[in-house]
């Protein structure tokens, strides 16, 4: 496993991100660093997926930059809500993206079957992918990433249309990986979720950072009110309207 260390803080300074004349973002400056999985949240419309795009370079800010400790290339990797797979095999699914990172031939199978067994995929290695439950095909998406062995894994929305059980599953691979020295960073919506994962909590609305601070802190006390509102349930929607402030 990659030692976190080497490519974290990853740090946002200033970010904005605009699109549509839209502001979807707007100066958003945080620093993530190693220890426990970060979770980003807010209401719905805040901007969580965005941020986590920008983050992982999948999109490029129109405002501010995104600053890693050290090269991240090949250092990362990104599980998206509704996995996309092969037409092959689980086991080819987990060894095609080692392939794609150059790994050693001699090696891809021993890591993508290690992946698969963390997982509890290693009994259906020979399935066609695509004829696996919901969860599991998100098990899997997780296992081709943890394969690659990256210092950070970004996960957006990894259980939002998985049943109870699903979810348990991916929440314990989550666990595992970050206490293999992974650092996690994932949106959800799902605030049992985020107590149960959060070492830290990123909380937006409107498009901008109202909170980033230790889980149990803002759990317990959070410092704004929108936050607070948010935890009573009373914060469901976050959205900017065209002529909105940002």
């Amino acid at each position: 496993m990659h030692a976190p260390g080497t490519v974290l803080p990853l740090r946002a300074e200033a970010l904005g991100f605009t699109a549509g004349g839209v502001s979807i973002l707007s100066d958003v400056s945080l620093s993530i660093g190693e220890g426990r999985p970060t979770l980003i949240i807010g209401p719905n419309g805040a901007g969580k997926s965005v941020l986590l795009r920008l983050l992982h370079g999948l999109l490029t800010p129109t405002a501010g930059r995104i600053a890693w400790g050290a090269d991240a290339t090949g250092r990362q990797a990104m599980v998206f809500q509704r996995p996309v797979l092969l037409r092959r095999s689980v086991i080819a699914n987990a060894v095609y993206p080692l392939r794609l990172a150059n790994i050693p031939a001699a090696e891809r199978q021993a890591r993508a079957r290690a992946a698969l067994e963390m997982v509890g995929l290693a009994p259906l290695a020979d399935r066609p992918a695509r004829r696996l439950s919901g969860g599991e095909q998100q098990r899997l998406a997780l296992a081709r990433a943890a394969a690659l062995a990256p210092a950070v894994l970004f996960l957006d929305e990894p259980c939002a249309s998985l049943d109870p059980m699903a979810t348990r599953a991916v929440e314990e691979i989550v666990a595992t990986l970050a206490a293999r020295g992974t650092k996690i960073v994932m949106t959800t919506h799902d605030l049992g979720q985020a107590r149960r994962l959060a070492g830290d909590v990123v909380f937006l609305h409107r498009g901008r950072l109202c909170e980033h601070g230790p889980a149990e802190a803002f759990f317990t006390n959070p410092s704004t009110a929108d936050a607070a509102a948010f935890l009573r349930g009373d914060l469901l929607w976050s959205a900017n309207q065209p002529g909105d402030p940002p």
